[in-house]
């Protein structure tokens, strides 16, 4: 996995976000969201391109996220926006699965401390989510069968 160098220069965004995106890209690049955590506000929620409802909590938001970095082959973020408070990013990145090209964005709200609380996934081309549905059902679905999609 790789990630844009130096990408909060370019961002307006206050410290605390900027921090957090570099811990962000660091673990992105290194494949390892071990340091997650860190990262996610207690109440934090992601929210799936393939599930209605979204999945609460930051050990919920850590285990999907760190399994999507083991599922990705390629990944790579291409582009950056923010909002204009700074706290909203949304990160564009093209990866394969399975072989499969596919594109995204990771929009993701931070609050005041720089700590993330909604994280949501946008994908395409619909054979390429399918692909990464199948795969992150197949390694979370014991994991998360008290949770409701």
């Amino acid at each position: 996995m790789t990630s844009a160098p130096n990408t909060t220069a370019v961002l307006a965004v206050p410290p605390a976000v900027a921090e957090a995106l570099d811990k962000w890209h660091a673990m992105i690049a290194a494949g390892d969201l071990s340091g997650l955590p860190t990262l996610l506000h207690p109440q934090a929620v992601f929210r799936s391109p393939m599930a209605f409802k979204p999945y609460l909590g930051a050990p919920l938001v850590s285990l999907i996220l760190g399994t999507v970095v083991k599922v990705f082959e390629d990944f790579q973020y291409q582009r950056q926006l923010a909002s204009a408070d700074g706290r909203d990013v949304v990160l564009e990145f093209a990866a394969k699965v399975a072989g499969r090209e596919l594109k995204g964005i990771d929009m993701i709200r931070f609050d005041e401390q720089g700590k993330i609380v909604e994280f949501e996934v946008m994908i395409r081309p619909m054979s390429g989510l399918q692909v990464l549905g199948d795969e992150m059902a197949r390694r979370l679905a014991p994991l998360l069968s008290g949770q409701v999609s």
